[in-house]
């Protein structure tokens, strides 16, 4: 039952609403072994402009149907070869959607455990089942032909028992209904109702859902995944039910057919299946989708959460100090220069003494003058607050210096990895760590790509979510993030080199070694000297590396090298010199590709219109570094204290994490305040992240202040 492209191509243009031409495009692109940053683009022309989400969504779904279509022909394969497959049996599986259709239809086939219908099936019971289940007018009633099956041999000794069998043998063929779970399955997501109770008396982090109801319709994602672990922990018992009398009325109306002698005996078998097999199997598998679509939605959360941290502005040409901070380890101190080499460390201990202290702010107050230091990084961890205190204290009496608390997710994991020991053989974990605050400052993107997206630790309910489609998901923004800044060639470390389209690990690591024997690369075409970087994976990966020293000005932009002939060609139809390509002589290009009109001039030097216009929005900004155009982070000199804030203070703070039902603020506290969704904006949104991202910067207004449990409540609206 293999799907053709074509196919596919009509089904996913329909979901996803995008011309179908385009769509078979995108697969067809995608079985060539085009990389989803490569297709976005460098091949516009070929998909319409569709923006990288889409051909992520378009790539996921292709996956699946896709495997959807492997997992049909397996079961249809199974059952053939159980000489059962039927032509209606072959189209049932054929037009189902989803594989929660497919399997509904495999159940009665399945190889099953040793069952009470099973037993019974032995004792020869499955004809009486059979009939019973028939319903023909002219049937007798039950009893009178359960007598026939009486066979004292096979442990059937009264009518009772060989009728009890035969209900037994019913009650599993109408819990493998596909019909039947189908019909069952509209009742619970149209009536379900979700419930818990406390499973322990005592307080917990659970007990807003200790006496807790809602529909299955209206269930948000973080409700589902809280009550999960509240559940899982012990904490919670949890239920999802619908009302018995109308889920028994509609398996009813899928089994019996007339008034007849079998009706009532059919009746009471209905009532077993509901409650023995069909009621803890469907709600299982109904709270196992509502799961399935909380964790959907937690791990979008955390893909959109997770682009606005990795594409936070660098702090460029500065020298920084990193303040990785600690109570009995002492206040780990790194500094680097503004390439990222490292200046120097030492480990201060401001927190065991005022006099510990005093010497600390002495010896940073040297460092800081020492190695020019314009910015400190501030880990956000242990004893954070307390080091914030003594650097806005040390801050007092030194000029135009700043400092910014930064988060430190996943830099224990990274300063204890292999990675890290190669990188810093001279320094010991907690001083590797150190350095990497000061440089997840200096370069966001550079740095974070060093560490598993999974440590990094923006959203909800991390550690529940599917991992393999959790990793799935960050590194694809990871890699749209890298490919859409561009990587410089000559400077760039392995981790981030296989993040580039095209390149692995392998070649990410063969391209560094190659620099390190040959020198800095001097031009894209030098890329193919690589060991295994073959044709393919330089057509993937040329256009996103950079190179600022190349004599080509054209290797520091995201024009492809497929590409220069065509820009070649533009700089003779509007009177430039290649060599003259730089932003003053390119400021008045856009009005020139009016004058000459654009698709004409496309046509002219061999390109499409999108590819076009990408050309020369290249050139009018060589080397554009696409985070520089976002606010810049929030410096800070002085700080406030939670004690300090007064409910009407309006206050600049920067987005730290975005939730379900909210977002949580940094407003310079060491407190996160929470801004709740009806607090963001006065119209209805689904979700905070549709208007907030993680580092923006925004006013708030405080509503209030409870400093006993440390709770700022928050409003943007307000403002």
């Amino acid at each position: 039952m293999s799907i053709t492209n074509e196919e596919l191509s009509r089904i996913l243009a329909v979901e996803l609403t995008q011309n179908q031409k385009y769509v078979l495009n995108v697969i067809n692109l995608i079985d060539e072994g085009n990389t989803i940053p490569f297709i976005a683009r460098y091949r516009k022309e070929a998909h319409g402009s569709m923006d990288d989400t889409v051909l992520r969504n378009l790539d996921e779904r292709l996956v699946y149907l896709r495997n959807l279509e492997d997992r049909k022909d397996e079961i249809i394969k199974s059952i053939d070869s159980q000489g059962k497959l039927t032509d209606d049996i072959r189209k049932s599986i054929y037009v189902a959607k989803t594989l929660s259709e497919v399997e509904d239809i495999y159940r009665p086939f399945k190889q099953k455990r040793r069952t009470r219908a099973t037993v019974a099936k032995e004792k020869g019971l499955e004809p009486l089942a059979l009939y019973i289940l028939s319903q023909l007018p002219s049937n007798e009633r039950p009893e009178a032909v359960a007598k026939k099956y009486i066979d004292v041999q096979k442990g059937v000794s009264t009518v009772d028992e060989a009728l009890a069998g035969a209900s037994d043998i019913i009650a599993e063929m109408i819990s493998d209904s596909a019909e039947v779970r189908k019909k069952l399955k509209i009742l619970y997501t149209r009536d379900g109702v979700l419930t818990s109770v406390n499973a322990k008396d005592e307080d917990s982090v659970y007990s807003n859902y200790y006496a807790f109801q809602s529909s299955f319709k209206k269930m948000q994602g973080h409700q589902v995944l809280a009550l999960n672990r509240g559940e899982k922990e012990g904490f919670l018992k949890v239920k999802l039910t619908v009302d018995e009398n109308e889920a028994q009325s509609v398996i009813e109306r899928c089994v019996i057919q007339n008034n007849g002698n079998c009706k009532s005996f059919l009746v009471s078998v209905i009532k077993d299946a509901f409650s023995r097999l069909l009621e803890p199997s469907v709600s299982n598998e109904m709270r196992g989708l509502l799961t399935e679509k909380a964790c959907e939605g937690a791990i979008k959360n955390f893909a959109v959460n997770l682009k606005p941290l990795l594409m936070q502005p660098p702090v460029k040409g500065k020298n920084i100090l990193a303040l990785d901070p600690g109570y009995r380890m002492g206040c780990k101190v790194a500094v680097i220069d503004s390439t990222g080499k490292v200046l120097d460390t030492t480990v201060v201990y401001p927190t065991h003494s005022e006099e510990k202290q005093k010497e600390a702010i002495k010896l940073l107050s040297a460092l800081i003058v020492k190695n020019k230091v314009s910015h400190i990084a501030i880990g956000n961890g242990t004893a954070s607050r307390e080091t914030e205190i003594m650097t806005a204290e040390m801050l007092k009496n030194l000029n135009d210096v700043s400092y910014m608390v930064v988060s430190e997710a996943g830099a224990s994991v990274y300063s204890a990895s292999k990675l890290a020991a190669e990188e810093f053989p001279q320094f010991d974990v907690n001083l590797r760590s150190a350095v990497s605050i000061a440089r997840r400052m200096q370069d966001p993107l550079a740095e974070l790509v060093k560490i598993d997206p999974k440590a990094i630790g923006v959203g909800q309910y991390q550690h529940d979510m599917p991992q393999k489609e959790l990793g799935m998901a960050l590194d694809a923004v990871v890699e749209d993030c890298v490919n859409s800044v561009g990587v410089d060639l000559n400077t760039a470390s392995a981790s981030l080199l296989e993040r580039v389209s095209g390149l692995n690990s392998t070649v990410a690591k063969n391209i560094v070694s190659y620099r390190e024997e040959n020198g800095a690369f001097s031009n894209r075409k030098e890329l193919k000297k690589v060991p295994k970087l073959g044709p393919k994976a330089f057509e993937q990966c040329a256009g996103f590396l950079r190179i600022p020293e190349s004599k080509n000005v054209l290797d520091n932009t995201g024009v492809h090298p497929e590409s220069y002939d065509a820009v070649g060609k533009l700089c003779d139809k509007l009177g430039y010199k290649s060599t003259e390509i730089n932003v003053d002589s390119m400021r008045l290009v856009s009005q020139k590709v009016k004058q000459y009109g654009e698709e004409k001039l496309a046509s002219e030097i061999g390109v499409g219109v999108p590819t076009l216009q990408d050309i020369i929005k290249e050139l009018q900004k060589p080397g554009r570094d696409p985070r520089n155009e976002l606010p810049a982070p929030i410096f800070r000199h002085d700080l406030l204290d939670i004690s300090d804030l007064k409910e009407g203070m309006v206050l600049t703070g920067t987005v730290r994490n975005v939730i379900d039902f909210g977002a949580f603020i940094d407003i310079g506290v060491h407190q996160d305040g929470l801004v709740h969704i009806s607090e963001i904006v006065d119209r209805y949104i689904k979700h905070p992240s549709e208007v907030l991202s993680i580092g923006e910067e925004v006013k708030v207004k405080i509503l209030s202040v409870d400093v006993g449990k440390k709770r700022i409540a928050l409003s943007i609206k307000q403002v």
